[in-house]
């Protein structure tokens, strides 16, 4: 059994069964009748990611935070399909099961990713984009060539049978916290915790393989269609100034804005810097 749902004051906690084929956890906050904001969140994480932004902003605004198929406290598609178009898909089945037809949209890390494919394939249903920390379909070649060594640590947890081990050995989800941070904080052992621990379920950490090992051999093929594509809202993509990979927003079709002093986990390091974004959208 996974751990128990964290808490947090003020936060709502629903499943819904969507028609492509994943029961979806979602965490909501904020009035009923506030603009929306759909923030999806990265690996290794869940909706829990969102937590400061929450505390932020649901005064104001009406929050879902959902969890990506097969991570946190969703369920796994029986086809095994990880391929980032599905988990955008998801996103608009869950506004149909919640009969919402536009809103805000905000996705860190693959949640970013599958935002932007999201906002390319279905425009209509969201009003504006706000990606965070993460590359992009239209990264120029000589970027790629130059700092593709970067991505090396996607190998090991793609990797078909160990790729699941790696993750729930727990050590290599913790270094990339760790090295993903970089505002001069430590996460908390809780904070760590609240993510390794759900990633020692068997369910999550084949998950968490097979979303890498889709992106590199599905994914990736998949993404030079999408560069001929352009976003139809205002699209904005959010970057730390120390972001392991800040070379890969080079030639993204929007604006993008520097948070200087952060890393890789923007909602956690900066989540006043992201909530002003979101403000902005």
């Amino acid at each position: 059994m996974p751990p128990a749902i964290p808490e947090l004051d003020g936060v709502e906690h629903s499943f819904h069964d969507l028609p492509t084929g994943v029961r979806v956890h979602l965490a909501s906050a904020g009035p009923a009748g506030a603009p929306t904001v759909l923030a999806i969140h990265g690996w290794p994480q869940h909706w829990w990611s969102w937590r400061d932004v929450i505390r932020e902003l649901a005064g104001e605004f009406r929050l879902l935070c959902p969890d990506l198929r097969g991570l946190g406290w969703s369920g796994a598609p029986a086809d095994d399909d990880f391929r980032k178009q599905r988990m955008a898909d998801d996103q608009v089945a869950l506004l149909d099961a919640l009969g919402l037809d536009r809103v805000r949209l905000v996705g860190h890390d693959w949640g970013g990713w599958t935002a932007m494919l999201a906002a390319l394939t279905a425009p209509e249903r969201f009003s504006s984009l706000l990606a965070l920390s993460i590359g992009h379909p239209w990264v120029p070649a000589h970027v790629s060539v130059r700092y593709g060594w970067k991505l090396w640590y996607q190998v090991p947890l793609a990797a078909p049978f160990a790729g699941a081990h790696v993750v729930r050995d727990g050590r290599y989800p913790r270094g990339m916290l760790r090295n993903g941070r970089r505002d001069g904080r430590r996460w908390t052992r809780e904070e760590e915790d609240a993510y390794a621990g759900v990633l020692r379920e068997p369910s999550a950490a084949h998950a968490s393989s097979k979303l890498y090992r889709d992106f590199l051999t599905r994914d990736l093929p998949a993404s030079r269609a999408l560069a001929r594509r352009r976003f139809e809202m205002p699209a904005r993509l959010l970057i730390g100034g120390r972001e392991p990979l800040r070379e890969f927003a080079a030639g993204f079709r929007g604006e993008v804005d520097v948070i200087e002093g952060a890393g890789h986990f923007l909602p956690e390091e900066a989540p006043r810097a992201v909530a002003e974004r979101i403000r902005a959208m």
